[in-house]
């Protein structure tokens, strides 16, 4: 009540609380919580604010705060300049700055042309949004937010990428100490799935397909890359069964009937496929395929995978290498290494009809792993017409080799590390890859 009741005076004075807690009422009408304390032997004031926007409980709370860092030693002068000093810190904190911080370490890594398009994401997309909110204060929903504006436009994967890119950021900044989570993290599950993709582009034209081989013939990337397409052109399977090939899956190689049989564990389908008895996939090699794994073993076999990661023999090669490997072959939205599966169905089939076979249809099928929908119990059987599969693997073999140099010519180019191909275009990073004939 003597609070509320103080009026100013000619003079300055103090209305005592308990605990050198006082409230200073200047003629002026000002009325300030001060508290009075000692620290190293000096006697010190320290403001706690104005009444009334400070009430006497609040001030009381306050002087508490201050007499528990002062029983634990600390002067809650200092306390509380260090608070405000940290405050006005985190504010200038800013999500912009962190990220172009972020960016500014991380872009010597990139290729010029993929940092000049993470910079552009976030100013296009992000930093108009949430570039000036301080770090601490961002939330899942704010973010959110942001990412729904760029899925407005129906850019779906863009919206992902984004995501990924500010929950780097905020990688950064809780591994330097400047937040303790990631926001960004829990945003993922809240955005639109992608939608499903079309069919893959496919060169479909037996004459283009082997200037595209050409071409990639003509590029310098590792001998091991070069020749995994070579098989997979041969073989038509999918590019995640080549890459997880392992030598001791290939059978007979030095013999009449060489076969790759892929564990049914590894091929595509539900579990039930999988756990089928006999539902490995029985791949029959033309001489060509052949002779491509000879030349591959002569770089990889004695490891255990066919085409191991450049950087870790133990992985399996990335599942970008071969679609890297034809985009610089100037094939981007022309051709992907799924795109072999479509071109050998369709020139197979084609040639099956000129050739008066309409029977070929339904081995084309099996070649290529597909199940009849109407599969009826005990008729399908994954090691059926082997001779005829033999038969037509060596006639798309012959087609598609017509021109191609000798896998062995490949396998001999090494690769000297005293130059960058840069991939600036796919890749996003320079990649060592010049190669010498020895």
């Amino acid at each position: 009540m003597r609070v509320r009741a103080a009026k100013p005076a000619a003079k300055p004075y103090k209305l005592f609380d308990a605990h050198q807690l006082y409230l200073h009422v200047s003629p002026s009408g000002g009325r300030h919580w001060r508290w009075k304390y000692k620290y190293d032997g000096k006697e010190k004031l320290l403001s706690f604010g104005a009444y009334p926007l400070i009430g006497l409980a609040e001030a009381r709370a306050k002087r508490d705060d201050a007499r528990r860092l002062l029983a634990d030693g600390v002067d809650p002068g200092v306390a509380k300049k260090e608070r405000i000093e940290a405050n006005v810190a985190a504010s200038r904190l800013t999500f912009e700055k962190v990220a172009r911080e972020w960016h500014e370490i991380n872009a010597p890594q990139w290729a010029k042309i993929h940092a000049a398009d993470v910079l552009r994401c976030f100013e296009r997309d992000i930093f108009p949004k949430i570039g000036a909110i301080p770090l601490r204060d961002l939330t899942p929903p704010k973010i959110l937010e942001t990412l729904r504006a760029i899925e407005a436009r129906s850019a779906i994967e863009t919206a992902k990428r984004a995501r990924q890119r500010v929950s780097a950021v905020f990688s950064y900044a809780i591994a330097s100490g400047l937040t303790a989570d990631d926001p960004a993290e829990k945003v993922g599950a809240a955005l639109k799935p992608l939608p499903r993709k079309g069919r893959q582009p496919a060169i479909t034209d037996i004459k283009q397909l082997r200037v595209m081989l050409k071409a990639v013939d003509d590029d310098p990337a590792r001998p091991v890359t070069r020749l995994a397409l070579r098989l997979i052109a041969f073989t038509a399977v999918r590019p995640g069964e080549l890459r997880g090939a392992r030598w001791s899956e290939f059978e007979d190689l030095e013999g009449e009937c060489p076969l790759w049989r892929i564990p049914a564990a590894r091929m595509k389908g539900d579990q039930d496929r999988k756990d089928e008895d006999g539902g490995d996939h029985l791949v029959p090699l033309a001489p060509q395929a052949v002779a491509v794994l000879r030349a591959v073993r002569d770089l990889t076999g004695s490891g255990a995978l066919v085409f191991p990661n450049s950087r870790h023999v133990s992985k399996p090669m990335s599942e970008n290498a071969l679609g890297y490997l034809l985009n610089r072959a100037g094939y981007h939205g022309r051709h992907v290494p799924h795109g072999f599966r479509a071109a050998f169905s369709t020139i197979m089939n084609e040639w099956a009809q000129r050739e008066g076979r309409p029977d070929d249809r339904a081995v084309i099928d099996l070649m290529l792993a597909h199940i009849p929908r109407n599969k009826i119990e005990g008729a399908y059987n994954r090691a059926a017409y082997m001779e005829r599969r033999r038969e037509l693997a060596e006639v798309w073999a012959d087609m598609i080799s017509l021109g191609q140099a000798d896998p062995a010519a490949v396998a001999q180019l090494k690769r000297r590390a005293n130059f960058q191909h840069r991939d600036v275009a796919t890749t996003g990073r320079a990649t060592p890859h010049l190669y010498v004939v020895k």
